[in-house]
């Protein structure tokens, strides 16, 4: 009896000191991560690690994921960026029904802030294979940090509206390298019309994605179709959202809106040991730049000025064109006389603007035509999605702004214009 007692006593003491060792990846009710312990979650695989951290500037601690085998320490997930614990006093537990980071005096200051009846098991945290940090109970999952993404977006993470609970994902920047607090930029998706997502400095939009083609977002040509990834964008009752998903989990791949406003595709190269930036949005300092050539104007990189009256229009105001001053954009050289109109196809465009436009889904590009020719009020159409010939029909009936051309991967734009001007 002494001799198995005594052999018990060895294995507790045995894995209760090397328990950091192993790579645990849930916390129960029952047990705290300090940043004192040292103690991390690792999720399985290896792949990502939760833990405290401090930036090398400053005394202030963070609560945060990174990547455990990425030799560069990148972080994807910081829970109380804008509330740092200012020293080294620092608790993340389970209290009641609810995630909290304590500091000084027990002071809360982050919560997953969940109100729920006690009915319910008892709760865990847990760290997914994908870096997803959940709490759940028996039931399900009650709290996810997918739900609230910093400045990064992981694969199958999803940008966008939950359209049941009116949650909307977002991205907001680091405010420098140093410093994961909000920063100046956002990169959210708005969904009036064709979704489509805008970079923006506070209220000033910069940039715009350019709606969903079925393939890509037709203002980032850049992201070409890969053989370990692939891109999704749902759009329904429950949710209008867009994510990836590796078919390679071997391979890090991330999506990260930096603190000088780039989004930017980074994938990690093990065999050098750095991440490779795939492409970043925007691109063209200029023709990128949102509503840069004002309404029914293009830009083109490749012509001087870089801005463009598109066929059958003409500068608005001459003298301020000159200057390269295009913010009053174009004008019709003939009115439309809503008979014997016409089209110009524009290839290999960033479609326009689409806050309004109207949108049918079910009919081709063909019986578009006809329905644009049918409404005075048309002045150009476009397909909706790409794949398979092209399905689905978006018709303005305003201005076009905010267009641009691409030497290649745009779509084709149909400008209604007046017989006079289709030569």
């Amino acid at each position: 009896d002494n001799s198995c007692t005594l052999s018990f006593l060895l294995v507790f003491f045995v894995l209760t000191l090397f328990r950091p060792a192993f790579s645990i990846n849930t916390l129960s009710s029952t047990e705290s991560l300090t940043i004192s312990s040292n103690r991390t979650l690792v999720s399985p695989g290896n792949i990502f690690e939760l833990g405290f951290f401090s930036t090398t500037s400053s005394s202030r601690w963070y609560l945060g994921m990174w990547y455990k085998k990425v030799s560069v320490r990148t972080y994807v997930w910081v829970a109380n960026r804008d509330n740092p614990l200012s020293n080294a006093s620092g608790t993340l537990k389970i209290s009641g029904n609810n995630l909290v980071l304590l500091g000084d005096s027990n002071k809360s200051v982050w919560s997953t802030n969940l109100t729920r009846g006690n009915e319910r098991s008892p709760v865990v945290a847990e760290l997914l294979a994908n870096g997803n940090f959940v709490m759940r109970d028996s039931r399900g999952f009650l709290w996810q940090s997918f739900d609230f993404p910093t400045d990064t977006l992981l694969p199958d993470m999803k940008l966008g509206y939950d359209l049941k609970t009116g949650l909307n994902r977002f991205l907001i920047s680091w405010r420098s390298s140093d410093d994961p607090s909000s920063g100046n930029y956002s990169y959210k998706l708005e969904t009036l019309r064709l979704p489509e997502f805008y970079l923006s400095s506070g209220v000033f939009r910069l940039h715009r994605s350019g709606p969903w083609n079925g393939i890509r977002f037709s203002g980032i040509p850049e992201d070409q179709k890969l053989s370990y990834m692939v891109y999704n964008f749902t759009e329904n009752s429950e949710e209008v959202a867009y994510t990836f998903r590796m078919t390679n989990n071997s391979i890090y791949s991330r999506l990260t809106l930096g603190f000088s406003g780039d989004f930017q595709r980074l994938t990690w190269n093990p065999s050098i040991g750095i991440w490779i930036l795939f492409w970043s949005s925007p691109v063209d300092p200029q023709c990128d730049t949102y509503l840069m050539c004002g309404p029914n104007a293009y830009c083109d990189v490749n012509t001087s000025p870089i801005c463009n009256c598109i066929q059958g229009f003409r500068p608005k105001n001459m003298q301020q064109w000159d200057q390269r001053v295009w913010a009053n954009g174009c004008i019709r050289r003939t009115r439309l006389s809503c008979s014997g109109d016409g089209f110009t196809r524009m290839k290999n465009m960033k479609l326009p603007e689409t806050t309004m436009a109207i949108v049918d889904r079910s009919i081709g590009v063909k019986e578009c035509e006809k329905r644009c020719l049918s409404d005075c009020n048309c002045t150009a159409f476009a397909n909706a999605d790409i794949r398979n010939g092209g399905t689905g029909c978006v018709i303005w009936t305003g201005e076009l702004e905010d267009s641009r051309t691409y030497f290649a991967e745009g779509q084709d734009l149909y400008v209604r214009l007046a017989a006079a001007d289709l030569v």
